[in-house]
C-alpha cells in the first residue's frame, strides 16, 4: 500500500466516523460547536500520530504479553501532554471539551490504529496513516459541530450569522443523532458512486 493511500483514507473510504463509526462518544458528546470538533480532533490528531510513531518505533522490542498495556500507556502519555498544554494555553476549549480529552487514552481509533497498523508496519507508513485518520476524524468532528452549530444557534465558529437561534434541538443530544445519521448518509452514497 503506498504511503499516500496511508494518509488518503482517514478522510472519505476508511473516515473513522462517517466510515468505521468510532470514537461515537467524544463524536456526539462535544459536537455543539465547530470550535469544539475541531479542538477535539486536533488533540486526537496529535495523540493518534505520536502514538503511533512511538508504536512503530518501538514494537520489536514490546514482548507480546504486555503489548496492549504498553500501547496505552504510550497513549496516555502524550494525552496527558495534551492536556497540560490545552489547559494551559487554550483554558476555554480544555473547559468546554472537559472529561472527554482523557477519554482520548482509551477511544477506540487511538489503541485500534496503534494495533492493527502501527505495531506492523514502518515508522513512516505508521506517522502517515495516524496523520490521515487523525485529519479525518478531525474533519468529521468539526463537519459535524459546524452543522449542529448552524442549525441550532445560527452561527458558525462562534460567529453570528443570523440575530436569534433556530432550532434548538440540534444542539441538545438527539441533534447530534440526526446530523450525524445524515452524514453518514450522504458519505455512504459518496462513496458507492465511486
Amino acid at each position: 500500500m503506498s504511503q499516500l493511500t496511508n494518509f488518503t483514507k482517514g478522510f472519505i473510504k476508511e473516515n473513522p466516523v462517517f466510515v468505521l463509526l468510532l470514537g461515537m462518544c467524544p463524536t456526539l458528546g462535544v459536537t455543539t460547536s465547530a470550535i469544539n470538533g475541531l479542538g477535539m480532533g486536533l488533540a486526537t490528531t496529535f495523540v493518534l500520530v505520536m502514538s503511533n510513531l512511538v508504536v512503530s518505533l518501538v514494537r520489536n522490542f514490546i514482548p507480546d504479553k504486555v503489548r496492549i498495556p504498553s500501547f496505552i500507556v504510550i497513549i496516555a502519555s502524550f494525552v496527558t501532554i495534551v492536556e497540560l498544554v490545552m489547559q494551559a494555553y487554550l483554558p476555554e476549549l480544555f473547559e468546554s471539551l472537559g472529561l472527554f480529552i482523557p477519554l482520548i487514552v482509551v477511544n477506540c481509533i487511538v489503541l485500534g490504529r496503534a494495533e492493527a497498523f502501527a505495531s506492523k508496519n514502518t515508522p513512516v507508513s505508521s506517522l502517515l496513516d495516524g496523520l490521515g485518520m487523525g485529519l479525518g476524524f478531525a474533519f468529521a468532528l468539526t463537519l459535524l459541530g459546524g452543522v449542529r452549530e448552524l442549525l441550532g444557534s445560527s452561527a458558525i465558529f462562534g460567529i453570528d450569522l443570523v440575530k436569534g437561534d433556530l432550532m434548538l434541538v440540534f444542539i441538545l443530544a438527539p441533534g447530534a443523532f440526526i446530523v450525524l445519521g445524515y452524514l453518514i448518509a450522504i458519505i455512504n452514497k459518496l462513496n458507492k458512486a465511486h
